[in-house]
């Protein structure tokens, strides 16, 4: 969906960014970037810079930042909504009706980007995008801290250490599902997207996992 907004609009002076966290390393999100053949530009972060960046805890979320390098949108979700949720796990289906929802949701995300480019509409005042910023208390900042110490000590072959310093950092800050997703990765292939997945997402209630951007 990208590709085509970005061929749409790449003559106003628009360009998408996409960054892959991966701690795993570059190899492991290289497959899927080969696959997208993008003609935006597509960046790599192993070491979760962005997420200290911009206190991102999901993807997809996206930034809007205009071409005085100002960001008019804080960090929010990108097109994604929680239809997800109502899913049949055995079939790993949903109803037409929220595949409908989804979708019609996403729309109105990328034509909401397409009027920010053409007409400026959705973009914030200084003081408002400034507030909208999430804030990074001293626990989230040494959570990402945590975190990178934890994949240094995996790395390293000192997984014991490295696993306590990664459930240490999701405790600090239990909003980062990013950072507990790649924390499962490392844990297990496909741990992420398993049965623990399923129970932290139950575990909301009626706290969104996609919160939905105010447009």
């Amino acid at each position: 969906m990208w590709q085509q907004l970005y061929a749409e609009l790449k003559d106003k002076g628009f360009m998408v960014v996409a960054v892959a966290e991966e701690t795993r390393g570059a190899d492991h999100a290289r497959p899927w970037i080969e696959q997208a053949k993008s003609d935006y530009w597509q960046l790599i972060d192993t070491e979760h810079r962005l997420s200290d960046l911009y206190n991102l805890v999901n993807v997809p979320q996206a930034v809007w930042i205009d071409e005085q390098g100002r960001i008019v949108r804080p960090p929010e979700t990108a097109g994604s909504t929680d239809h997800f949720r109502r899913m049949d796990l055995n079939t790993r289906t949903m109803t037409p009706e929220d595949q409908a929802e989804r979708l019609a949701a996403r729309v109105a995300y990328l034509d909401a980007v397409r009027a920010w480019v053409t007409t400026g509409k959705h973009a914030l005042p200084a003081a408002a995008a400034r507030a909208g910023l999430p804030m990074v208390t001293p626990e989230i900042a040494e959570a990402h801290a945590r975190f990178r110490l934890g994949v240094w000590l995996r790395t390293n072959g000192r997984a014991t250490e490295g696993d306590r310093q990664l459930a240490a950092a999701s405790r600090l800050h239990p909003d980062s599902w990013s950072m507990w997703r790649q924390a499962a990765d490392l844990d297990e292939v496909g741990k992420a997207s398993g049965p623990e997945f399923w129970q932290r997402v139950q575990a909301l209630g009626e706290r969104p996992y996609y919160p939905p951007p105010k447009l």
